[in-house]
């Protein structure tokens, strides 16, 4: 079973297993990993599988959620992750099995104020330098429908935009002028891959490149899951659903 390990620098907080209910982190003692850390909000993140994969969400959060020091607000998680919220981090791990574990005889104490102060460390700021690209969202208020998307996370100076909707049947990641992800450079392809929709999710397919999907060649075409991340001609994109 899959367990995350809290660390803080290189002592063991507290491990919990990962089963079919979603892991709380926050500051808040009600969470299943609470964080004694001003700089994180009360509920910060949280940890579930979705169709037989762990993911990462970040709940809104005053300083973010950082996954092996990328800014995140859903991911996938593979074996050896880490998740890093205000100066700690989650260890994922796959294969073992959690123990309830405490280092030093730290305890998580209920915080003494109710605002997240924020976090104005060097390392926040080394981390957020890709992030502040993105520039701030805002959150839509849940119910609405869940409309898929495609977040430039890395290489936004071979894309014409840093967020992309995808509201077509069809969407064309390329130097095409028809493109709905416009790739910039002397030797892009102008079809380097595709997105189709289909009735039962959006698939991704090769064109004149092979993408990779959470770091893995696709062989085929590949039903892209929320959180996903596609990697293509130099630019990595974070496939999820915004609401």
């Amino acid at each position: 079973m899959a367990k995350l390990t809290l660390m803080f620098e290189e002592k063991t907080v507290k491990e919990v297993s990962l089963g079919s209910r979603p892991v709380g982190i926050g500051r808040s003692p009600d969470n299943d990993l609470a964080v004694d850390n001003l700089a994180v909000s009360n509920y910060h993140a949280r940890v579930y599988v979705d169709s037989g994969k762990m993911v990462v969400e970040d709940l809104k959060s005053l300083n973010g959620t950082f996954v092996n020091e990328m800014r995140v607000e859903r991911a996938t998680l593979k074996h050896g992750d880490s998740i890093h919220v205000g100066k700690h981090h989650i260890k994922v791990d796959a294969t073992g099995e959690a123990v309830a574990s405490y280092g030093s005889g730290r305890q998580t104490a209920t915080p003494k104020i109710n605002e997240t102060m924020v976090l104005d460390t060097k390392m926040r700021r080394e981390m957020l330098q890709q992030a502040a690209a993105l520039g701030e969202r805002t959150q839509l208020a849940a119910g609405r429908m869940r409309v898929p998307t495609l977040v430039v996370l890395a290489g936004s100076s071979k894309t014409d935009r840093q967020e992309y909707t995808l509201t077509s049947k069809l969407t064309v990641i390329g130097k095409s002028h028809l493109a709905t992800v416009r790739l910039s450079g002397w030797f892009k392809p102008k079809m380097a891959a595709q997105i189709n929709k289909h009735d039962d999710g959006y698939y991704l397919g090769a064109g004149e490149k092979v993408p990779s999907v959470n770091g893995t060649r696709i062989q085929g075409p590949v039903q892209l899951k929320d959180g996903d991340q596609v990697e293509v001609c130099g630019a990595r994109l974070n496939f999820i659903f915004r609401e």
